[in-house]
């Protein structure tokens, strides 16, 4: 059975309504619902329903209300010497829980169906001090509800809907503020300003004449924001678009990351969630910024942009074209605080690929109370202190496993398990050395597995012809390469071995004390170029020693 509340007390049997009673009746049934399943007693239904002025009679009464709403289908429990219902399927709270997630998301929808579950006044038809505390609760949850809606419309551009909606409130409740407050913004980002300031002016005599009040804090400083032509109240009224790249259809793992990423973005927060997703180049932080991104676009209504930082001559003016602003400032800082003004409030996600350094991120930060920020980088940038990093590896052998399966068909990689397995181990879990093996595997669909483990890889210094999948595995290297300085790169290429390397060991091949030897190492590891071994050791990966050992034999040829 469902049960509703929210209007006169009712119950359905399969779309048939049930026959609760009369007024009193339906009251205790009213009570018991309320409690959510734990027991009242006779007595305290007694309470509930009289408030003290009960009949002789009132415990036998509360009895047969309950024998006779038993009959009619309704599953009172006897519990602990008194009634209880339980866990029933009630308006109220399905209400309740709308409301709870208003919060997380969408907001404005999630709202409109809750207030779409009230058919007038609650509990009507039922008399009583208990019944009338109710009506005055629920009456003020939905009045709440109500407000937030106006709010979660203006936030969502939908200023003229909010303003006449919140006359409707105004007129019911005419003493209560916050819907003038909501109002006067409405109104404001219409382009209404004297509408919106005439709205103070009368609330002020209403509050007068009525209470001898004056209008709250909250009222007054929206007053003194319009008069102030304050930036941050401007209408938003963002595009909505969508800048993203379109997802990999291959994307494969990263189940955990991906999780913990959707979650930290859908988190309602007053400042600016910022996720860094951190890794080698080419090991896929961006189609994972990217997969997030559209997994969460529901919740970012107003945008996702989208802006590749190594590429992009002017990033903070390609963001503010990206939100319909096409008139800018002629200063950097003021194009960044128009920036953080236009996106304030606003759900918009941006993304922000390939950042090399904090100062190249600071003005790109969008203002507070809805967007948020994926940053994907080589290096952690450590002095965005309020941003909180994902270092990204190689994908799992039985994620590599299923990556290759999805290039170059499950059939083939199962002829010969172990061989496949093998291949998958050599490239690391580095979904481009992946997806160039498979490549080339799918071009050459009479190789066998065996035989593919012989023909791939790196060929030996001074081959006549370099196979083109090297070329696709390597180009990310060389410029990572390119962003190290001397020492570095000298030191990646000079190191590399296939057994892992000690400090001592460093600091001899590189004739440098043990301490400059240990900031060096450290150094590529921050790069992501080493992994540490241990505590005091250092291994390389085996796509990067194979690259390191190719680099050091060219330049020994040279030499």
């Amino acid at each position: 059975m469902r049960y509703e509340l929210l209007g006169p007390v009712r119950a359905w049997r399969d779309d048939a309504e049930v026959e609760l009673g009369p007024p009193q009746q339906r009251a205790a049934l009213a009570v018991l619902l309320l409690q959510g399943g734990t027991p009242l007693s006779p007595s305290q239904l007694v309470s509930a329903l009289w408030s003290g002025a009960e009949p002789r009679a009132a415990i036998g009464m509360v009895r047969s209300y309950v024998s006779r709403l038993r009959h009619a289908g309704v599953p009172i429990e006897s519990s602990a010497g008194g009634y209880a219902l339980r866990a029933p399927a009630l308006d109220l709270t399905e209400f309740e829980r709308l409301l709870a997630a208003a919060r997380s998301g969408a907001p404005a929808a999630v709202l409109r169906e809750a207030l779409a579950l009230w058919r007038g006044t609650p509990l009507s038809g039922l008399n009583g001090d208990y019944a009338e505390a109710e009506r005055v609760r629920l009456a003020e949850l939905r009045l709440t509800a109500r407000e937030d809606l106006a709010a979660a419309d203006i936030a969502e551009g939908r200023h003229a809907e909010a303003a006449a909606d919140l006359a409707d409130l105004i007129a019911e409740q005419p003493l209560r503020e916050r819907p003038r407050e909501l109002q006067m913004l409405a109104l404001y980002r219409s382009g209404r300003q004297a509408e919106a300031l005439a709205v103070f002016t009368r609330t002020q005599q209403l509050l007068e004449s009525e209470l001898g009040l004056y209008p709250g804090p909250q009222l007054k400083e929206m007053q003194r924001r319009i008069l102030a032509a304050d930036p941050s109240l401007a209408a938003v009224q963002l595009p909505g678009p969508s800048q993203l790249p379109p997802p990999l259809p291959e994307f494969t793992g990263r189940a955990q990351e991906l999780a913990t990423l959707v979650e930290a973005l859908k988190q309602a927060e007053s400042s600016v969630p910022v996720r860094g997703i951190e890794g080698l180049a080419a090991i896929g932080k961006t189609t994972l910024a990217v997969h997030a991104a559209h997994e969460v676009s529901q919740a970012f209504p107003d945008g996702r942009l989208f802006v590749d930082l190594a590429a992009s001559p002017d990033p903070l003016a390609e963001l503010l074209r990206g939100i319909g602003v096409f008139s800018l400032p002629p200063s950097p800082s003021e194009q960044a605080a128009l920036w953080r003004a236009r996106t304030t409030g606003s759900r918009v996600l941006v993304v922000l690929d390939d950042a090399r350094s904090e100062e190249e991120i600071r003005p790109l930060l969008p203002g507070p109370g809805g967007p948020a920020v994926i940053i994907t980088a080589r290096r952690r940038l450590y002095g965005l202190a309020h941003a909180h990093w994902t270092k990204l590896g190689g994908l799992s052998p039985a994620d590599s496993l299923t990556l290759l399966e999805r290039l170059i068909g499950p059939d083939r990689v199962a002829q010969d398990p172990p061989s496949s397995r093998t291949l998958a181990a050599r490239t690391a879990g580095f979904p481009q050395v992946i997806q160039a093996l498979g490549a080339r595997l799918a071009a050459r669909p009479a190789w066998t597995m065996p035989e593919a483990l012989t023909r791939l890889g790196r060929p030996a210094p001074g081959a006549p012809v370099t196979p083109p999948e090297c070329g696709a595995i390597e180009k990310p290297y060389e410029s990572a390469l390119a962003q190290l300085t001397p020492a570095q790169s000298s030191a990646f290429t000079l190191l590399a071995s296939p057994t892992p390397i000690s400090v001592a060991t460093a600091a001899s091949a590189l004739n440098v004390p043990l301490t400059d030897a240990a900031v060096l190492l450290e150094s590529l590891v921050d790069a992501h170029l080493l992994e540490p071994f241990g505590t005091d050791r250092y291994r390389y990966e085996e796509p990067l020693l194979m690259f390191a050992l190719g680099r050091r034999a060219e330049s020994m040829q040279v030499g």
